[in-house]
Order: structure tokens, then sequence, then C-alpha cells
């Protein structure tokens, strides 16, 4: 069907010379990134309104958070439903909807939106800040990140790769450094996903704190993409050249867009959450395009900052079950911040300065090799 498509498409540019134009990338990236970002803009007030009239109280907020938090009280969730409608939008308008990697990350990002629909959902309507449990999470998580996984390797073996590359791990800074793992390397790629994701969704607890870094690691894997895709940029930079996956530059761009509009509504005050729909999602995405990249390392540096909240948990439970006591004044670490008096907004905008640090970082491993 889609091949069909691009026959009409080829005959119809050959008409109107101006469509030729959309063949390349760099004007489909634009394109994508402008189309979701009109798409969540527009859905705007109107959907805000509405979900806000379903909802009621809105997304409950923790009674032991910082005290700041309970002016949020009424605020309506779910509004990772306007992200995911403007990505949706524009890789179906401007993606090649014949690779096979934009339609691993649209999945494992589809499905996990609707896991975290479904756990806002029981968050409001038992108005409770507990959802689903982590175990049931954890499960459904773990399944759509195996079967990305087994995609992803059985479609590089196909692909002209570099030799055992499609179950290798590859390791930044080393040009030539590969550890072949075999199929063990399905479940490295479920933990990247599944990890990234959750670690997304404990970053997303203030205004617009997990939004922009997400679009910055969104910015740093669509170069990443783009140089990994094109053989020549690869060779150059010595990379591992993944065919095909340039493609996923118009998912980034289009996470980018997505989040700029819905940013419009979620910079403080918010007039709505992310939500587990948006956090899951989005996280699951980049976890995603760095595994169909080669680059899993790498976005465990370019989301340096979604690392350290994740691991601020891991360490305040861990150390909590050995010694009754607290490291953290609370945790994810934000929260610790905040507890030491740090404004929001301060707590906002310097995690943003870090998360574009990191992503830079991230980047210079492309060329420091």
């Amino acid at each position: 069907m889609f091949y069909l498509l691009y026959l009409y498409y080829a005959d119809v540019a050959h008409q109107y010379p101006l469509l030729n134009l959309i063949q390349y990338q760099t004007v489909r990236v634009a394109l994508a990134m402008a189309t979701a970002m009109i798409v969540a803009v527009a859905m705007g007030s109107r959907f805000i309104n509405w979900i806000r009239a379903k909802q009621g109280r809105g997304q409950p907020i923790r009674d032991d958070g910082p005290v700041s938090h309970l002016s949020k009280v009424g605020t309506p969730t779910m509004g990772g439903l306007m992200i995911l409608a403007g990505i949706g939008v524009a890789v179906l308008l401007w993606g090649d909807l014949t690779n096979p990697y934009i339609w691993i990350v649209s999945g494992v990002t589809a499905a996990f939106g609707v896991l975290g629909f479904i756990d806002d959902y029981a968050k409001v309507t038992k108005q409770t800040s507990a959802g689903l449990t982590s175990k049931q999470k954890l499960a459904a998580q773990t399944l759509v990140a195996v079967i990305a996984g087994v995609l992803t390797v059985l479609w590089m073996t196909r692909s002209p790769t570099s030799p055992g590359l499609e179950t290798s791990i590859a390791f930044p800074f080393f040009k030539a450094v590969l550890l072949n793992i075999g199929w063990f390397y399905v479940a490295f790629a479920a933990f990247t996903i599944v990890g990234f994701s959750n670690a997304v969704n404990l970053t997303d607890g203030l205004d617009g704190l997990a939004t922009v870094p997400v679009m910055m690691a969104a910015a740093a894997f669509g170069v990443i993409s783009y140089l990994a895709g094109n053989f020549v940029f690869s060779e150059y930079l010595q990379i591992h050249h993944v065919p095909g996956s340039g493609e996923l530059a118009i998912f980034c761009a289009a996470m980018i867009g997505a989040g700029a509009g819905f940013l419009w509504y979620n910079a403080p005050p918010a007039k709505i959450f992310m939500g587990d729909t948006g956090s899951l999602a989005l996280g699951g995405a980049l976890g995603a395009i760095a595994v169909t990249t080669k680059h899993e390392l790498v976005l465990g540096i370019v989301g340096g900052l979604f690392v350290a909240e994740a691991a601020s948990v891991m360490i305040q439970v861990g150390y909590y079950k050995l010694t009754k006591k607290r490291i953290f004044l609370m945790a994810p670490v934000h929260h610790h911040f905040e507890k030491m008096g740090w404004p929001e907004s301060t707590v906002v905008i310097r995690f943003w300065i870090i998360a574009g640090a990191l992503a830079l970082v991230g980047l210079s491993t492309l060329k420091l090799r």
C-alpha cells in the first residue's frame, strides 16, 4: 500500500517540481517540527477545557510533597495526548512510512502512551497518586520493549551493517569497540527502553521540567540519527552506519515541535500536566531511538539528567531499607532542592541548563573517537 502511495507521489512530484523538495530529509525535518507544534498548540485551550471538565478535580497531588504544590490542585493531566497527537500527525505526513524503524519507534511510543493513559485514568478516577501497580506497568513495558528489540535485531540482520552490529553494544569514544552479546542484546535493548521511559516519568514532577530536557535529547538524537543513517557522514565520523536510521530524524523533529507546542500550556504555572501518558511515551521513544541507532550508552550521557533523577529514587529507597534513614530530603532529587528552599522555577531552569550541557557532551562523542 505504502509503495503504491510512493509511486503516486513520484508521479505528482514529476508534474510539480516544487514537491521534489519534500524528498530531502532536512526539509521534512523542518516540516515535521512545524506540523507537530501547530497541532499541539491548536489543540490547546479547547482540549484543556474539555479534559478539565471530564476530570473534575484533576491530577491528585501528593500529600507528602512540597507545600507549594498544593496550589496545583485541580490542574488536569493527560496533556501527553497533545504531544502524541502532534507527533502522530507529523510522522504520518512527513515520515517515510516504508521505513521499519519509524514503525518500531512509533509502536513503542503509542504502546507506552496507552499504558500511561490507563495509569492516568486510574489516578483521576480513584483520586489517588497511585495508579497501576509498579509490577503491572513494568510487565507491560517489558513486553513491548522486548518485541521492539527483537524486531530491531531482525531488521538489522537484513541490512548491510557491520557484521554482528545488530546484537552488539557500541561504546562512545571508541570507534572499533563492539561487544557482541548475541540474543542477550534483546534484554539489554528492553532494559534501555523501559529504564529510560521510567526515568523520564520520574523527572516529570515540576512544570516544564521534563518537557525541555526531552526536547534537547530529541534534538541530539535527531543529529545522531541523521549522521548514523548517512554512509558518508558515518564513515567520516567513524560511527557505525545503520541504513535507514536517518529517517528517525523526522520523528525526533516531531518530538521537538510537539514538545514546544505543549510547553506553551505547560510553562509555569502549568495549565495542564503531561501525565504518564506523555512521560512514559516520550521516554520510551528516546530509548527506542537509541536502540535503533546503536547509541544506547550515549543516551545515558545525553539523558544524564533523567538518569540522575531515577538514580536518586533508587538510592533513596535502597538506603532507607538498609538504615531507615534518608539521603535526600525527598526523591526524586528535584524535590530535594525544593525542600532546601529553591523556588520551583529555579530548579526547573537550572535542570534545563544541566540537560543542555549533557546533550552537547553526548554529541561530542561523535567526534571524540
